[in-house]
């Protein structure tokens, strides 16, 4: 990797392997859930340092009720890729019993979560870094925020990837009580107010743990280029003040970028075994009438290879993703397109669940609108069956249906922000350029706008159409995989490794 070192040894710090994707909305089914995000890329990105010969380790926590062998047939080839493919002498799991009986990642209470943040990274601080003696660590989140600090201090590279925008706060005090010795590392911890000295902010002064993350890391990445400039640019007024002016220090100092996650590999037309037709770029006209026939008839739908299918592949969160400007106009959407029987498929939880049901319901549109619970099932099916998915998202960190759907030849219909501005191009047939239908006005009549495109090209001549769908879905396998996010990493990792250290307080 680097000229400087020949075989580097790499310690990623991660506190998740497998949790739930953010369209369930519920944590009902945590034992099925399957990995995606932070736990993803992880994976992938431990495997594919390993397979290029990096002396890469990991830590993570032992969930035991996780990892057991009865859950086995639950974890994805990618989730096993840590467990299996790692040799044991690499994999430092972080054993205590506040993680021993857990079924899931994070606890439903905010403090408990604390306390397994703190646990976690006592014995990363405490033992495994000691240990690895690693030449760099990759620290994920705010659970994992304390360890940029100690690596500043000890001068050891340290990159901070910013999965999601949520932060935790607590004291010193807090801090020192799970067997953390704050004293020696808390002068590169993000306070509420500025410190005056150790003691006299030990049980007063919150520390902000996200941002203490990204005022103390050499580098830090979110999971997309534009979602870090509108956090820089303040166009997201839910970014805490101190996340955004702390990103805008690293970004200005040309400390910061954005890398993109993947979808899972299990999200491939050709090998997917839980569609009902697989299929390629080059044959995938045909398969997809019959998966979309196949889909109709289990859902009660209208029986029909040419309606026009749109799928809701995220949850229904009306704070994030939009689904309340789909409310607004479904029933005209509906009625536009009524000759062309255009039906929308929702394979997602969350708040307005109830609310596309009772749509349906009312207008009597049961057998144009399926409204489903998520099922990890039903979801490969609908992409796999589906010409259009929907996601008028207000804001997105990263996204992955957007990059999913042209990999199965079904195009976004999106709202042109944060990861779907990096993955989502408007479509221009007569320049063979673009992979969906983007409106940048966040409102109902901007979806309405992106909708309208998007049946315009559905009513081109069939041969049209399929040579698009065959360039998009060539295009999107040969970009959105975890090679791809893997490299980007390796690069940083490169020239992290080849910069000349800050381990100064002022840093950057």
């Amino acid at each position: 990797m680097a000229a400087t070192l020949r075989n580097p040894r790499i310690l990623i710090v991660t506190p998740e392997v497998t949790y739930l994707p953010d369209r369930m909305g519920s944590l009902a089914n945590t034992l099925t859930a399957k990995a995606g995000g932070l736990a993803d890329v992880s994976a992938a990105l431990v495997s594919a340092l390993f397979e290029q010969g990096a002396d890469v380790h990991v830590a993570l926590p032992d969930y035991r009720a996780i990892f057991s062998d009865r859950l086995a047939p639950f974890l994805k080839k990618e989730q096993r890729t840590i467990l299996e493919v790692i040799p044991e002498e690499r994999i430092h799991l972080v054993e205590d019993s506040s993680f021993f009986y857990l079924n899931r990642i994070y606890s439903g209470d905010g403090l408990e979560n604390t306390k397994l943040a703190l646990t976690f990274q006592r014995d990363v601080l405490n033992y495994i870094v000691p240990r690895v003696k690693p030449d760099l660590i990759h620290c994920n989140d705010w659970m994992t925020a304390l360890i940029p600090a100690m690596a500043r201090e000890r001068g050891i590279p340290c990159l901070f990837t910013i999965h999601n925008i949520h932060t935790v706060k607590c004291y010193l005090a807090h801090i020192e009580d799970r067997g953390i010795d704050v004293a020696s590392f808390w002068r590169h911890l993000y306070y509420e107010r500025p410190p005056q000295d150790y003691g006299e902010s030990w049980g007063t002064n919150l520390i902000d743990l996200l941002t203490s993350g990204i005022f103390a890391a050499h580098f830090v990445n979110t999971v997309s280029d534009t979602f870090l400039r509108e956090i820089v640019e303040g166009r997201h007024d839910f970014v805490e003040p101190s996340i955004r002016s702390e990103l805008a220090q690293k970004y200005h100092a040309g400390c910061a970028a954005g890398i993109l996650n993947s979808p899972d590999p299990s999200f491939n037309p050709r090998d997917d075994r839980m569609i009902h037709q697989s299929y390629g770029p080059d044959d995938h006209a045909s398969a997809k009438q019959e998966n979309k026939r196949f889909l109709q008839a289990s859902l009660g739908l209208i029986e029909d290879e040419n309606a026009p299918l749109f799928f809701w592949p995220s949850r229904l969160d009306p704070v994030q993703k939009g689904c309340q400007l789909l409310a607004d106009i479904l029933f005209h959407v509906i009625s536009e397109y009524w000759e062309k029987k255009l039906q929308v498929i929702f394979v997602a939880d969350g708040p307005y669940h109830r609310h596309f049901r009772d749509i349906a319901r009312f207008h009597g549109f049961e057998n144009r609108i399926a409204v489903c619970h998520f099922d990890e099932h039903l979801e490969h099916m609908a992409y796999g069956a589906s010409d259009f998915i929907l996601m008028p998202s207000r804001f997105e960190p990263c996204g992955l249906p957007q990059m999913i759907a042209p990999i199965y030849g079904s195009l976004p219909v999106a709202h042109d922000t944060g990861g779907i501005h990096d993955t989502v191009t408007h479509l221009n047939v007569a320049e063979d350029k673009g992979n969906g239908f983007l409106f940048e006005t966040y409102d109902a009549d901007g979806l309405f706008w992106a909708i309208r495109e998007a049946m315009q090209f559905y009513a081109l001549a069939p041969e049209i159409r399929e040579r698009q769908i065959r360039r998009i879905m060539t295009d999107a396998a040969a970009t959105f995989n975890y090679d791809v996010t893997a490299r980007q990493y390796i690069d940083l990792y490169e020239n992290m490794l080849n910069r000349p250290l800050i381990t100064e307080y002022e840093a950057v």
